[in-house]
């Protein structure tokens, strides 16, 4: 995707998701922790600050494995997803981690709901 497609998209997404879930547009860490609900599948509950920043690690997990850098190894005995890193991220500009995050979004949402 261009450049401008990506942010378009992007942004479409946010108007979804704020409409959506009652609530402003979602940042790109908001919309990690979406994910990461979904990726858990236990449904909606009150998460203490570490299993925030886990299911923002699961959904991280979850989209690079699209690229082929993290694979699901299973999960533990709470039934959280346990990932592996199976090939290194390589170092990308500020600029291209956040393009690359929303697409990488914008592709699960795409994948995963009809928006």
């Amino acid at each position: 995707m261009k450049i401008a497609e990506v942010n378009k998209k992007w942004s479409d997404l946010q108007v979804t998701l704020a409409r959506d879930f009652d609530m402003e547009q979602p940042d790109i860490k908001v919309v990690l922790f979406l994910i990461g609900v979904q990726e858990l599948g236990k449904g909606p509950q009150a998460f203490s600050k570490r299993e925030k920043e886990e299911l923002m690690h699961i959904a991280t997990c979850r989209l690079f494995s699209a690229m082929g850098f993290y694979e699901l190894k299973g999960l533990d005995a709470d039934g959280w997803p346990h990932w592996e890193l199976i090939k290194p991220i390589p170092n990308y500009t500020l600029l291209e981690q956040e393009l690359i995050m929303k697409s990488l979004i914008v592709d699960y949402f795409e994948d995963t709901y009809t928006l």
